[in-house]
C-alpha cells in the first residue's frame, strides 16, 4: 500500500501534470503542423515543380506480384515524398518551439534586470538623506 500511496504522491506532483498538459498539447499542435504542410506547403511547392504530389512520390524497389486479379506480393517503394513532408514538420515544430523557448527567454531576462535594477530611495529616506546633508551644513 505504501508504494500506492508514493506514486500518488508523485503522479499529483505539479510537474508531471505539466508534462502532461505539455504531451497532449504538444500531441494537437503535432497533428496542426502536419495537416499544414500536407494541406497547405506542400501542394505549392508540388505545383512549383511540375505537378508532383509528394504524398505519391516513390521509388519502386520491386514491383507488386499479381496473380488471377490478387496481389500476391505487395510493391517495394521507397516513399521518398512522405519522408520530405515529415521533413517538413519537423523543421516546423523545431522552429515554432525555438521561437516560444527564445519569448521566455526574452521575458526572463527583462524580470531579472528588473528585480536586478536599484529601486528608488524611499520617501522617508530621501528625507532622512537631506536632513543629514543639512546636518553636515
Amino acid at each position: 500500500m505504501k508504494w500506492l500511496s508514493e506514486f500518488k504522491t508523485f503522479a499529483m506532483r505539479g510537474n508531471v501534470m505539466d508534462m502532461a498538459v505539455g504531451i497532449i498539447i504538444g500531441g494537437a499542435f503535432g497533428k496542426i503542423v502536419s495537416s499544414l504542410v500536407a494541406d497547405v506547403i506542400m501542394p505549392p511547392i508540388g505545383m512549383l515543380l511540375g505537378g508532383i504530389n509528394f504524398t505519391e512520390w516513390s521509388i519502386n524497389l520491386h514491383a507488386a506480384v499479381i496473380e488471377a486479379g490478387q496481389v500476391v506480393k505487395p510493391a517495394v517503394t521507397l516513399n521518398i515524398g512522405n519522408f520530405i513532408q515529415t521533413i517538413f514538420d519537423f523543421v516546423i515544430i523545431a522552429f515554432s518551439i525555438f521561437l516560444m523557448i527564445k519569448a521566455i527567454n526574452t521575458f526572463n531576462r527583462k524580470k531579472e534586470e528588473a528585480a536586478a535594477a536599484p529601486a528608488a530611495p524611499s520617501k522617508q529616506e530621501e528625507l532622512l538623506t537631506e536632513i543629514r546633508d543639512l546636518l553636515k551644513k
